[in-house]
């Protein structure tokens, strides 16, 4: 029996002449992977296979692209070669994020900074203290990482981020970390440093205008909730 290749496809079942036809946003997840795999196996087409594998995250294109080569090839149909382009694809995907992110340095809301954010730090393992230095027009002048940390907690320097601060004359800070957990919630400690920033800050005349927690998905803005 032979494996059931895109050309052997119903039209309608064909992603590449779905995307030809009604372009690349009319595509289903499982049907832009099927693209990059190209064919299925004995029993079930590119598309089908696609589908299985996206079930196994949960639907999840975060989750799929933390997959290694070896998880992947465990579907039949998926060898090292299909395996990579998955991998490739979806680190593409993530780079292009962070340049789109790049492309806006000016802050306006919790969001903005998210947004650059997530994709720095959103889905790691460990615990990471970043600072967006601002200017008086709310660009970013830079953005550094202060601390690394383990899966529970990271040491922060405030005296060490303040020196930043004061070397890019910058006016205002934003800082942000991650939660592996996936947990938003502060906790005493997350408010504590907040407040020790503050003071710092107040002191120097730079401004704490946010401290956010970023997970996968969300976020948690001590500004937005009105406890910074």
């Amino acid at each position: 029996m032979e494996k059931l290749t895109i050309k052997s496809w119903a039209l309608d079942d064909r992603p590449r002449e779905k995307l030809l036809a009604k372009g690349k946003t009319s595509l289903s997840d499982a049907e832009l992977i099927a693209i990059l795999i190209g064919s299925g196996n004995r029993q079930e087409s590119a598309v089908a296979l696609s589908k299985r594998i996206l079930q196994s995250v949960s639907g999840n294109i975060n989750e799929l692209a933390k997959l290694s080569v070896e998880k992947l090839t465990t579907f039949k149909g998926i060898g090292e070669a299909k395996a990579i382009a998955i991998i490739t694809a979806l680190e593409i995907g993530k780079r292009r994020q962070l340049e789109i992110a790049l492309e806006k340095p000016k802050i306006t809301s919790s969001k903005d900074v998210f947004n650059l954010m997530q994709p720095v730090i959103g889905d790691l393992e460990h615990e990471e203290f970043w600072v967006l230095f601002l200017n008086n027009s709310n660009k970013v002048l830079s953005k550094n990482q202060i601390s690394k940390g383990g899966l529970t907690a990271t040491v922060v320097d405030v005296r060490l981020l303040f020196k930043r601060a004061l070397e890019l004359a910058s006016v205002g800070i934003i800082v942000c970390h991650n939660h592996p957990s996936g947990k938003l919630q502060p906790s005493n400690a997350d408010k504590q440093l907040t407040q020790k920033i503050k003071e710092a800050g107040n002191t120097l005349d730079i401004k704490l205008l946010d401290h956010l927690i970023i997970t996968e998905k969300a976020y948690f803005s001590f500004a937005d909730e009105g406890i910074l």
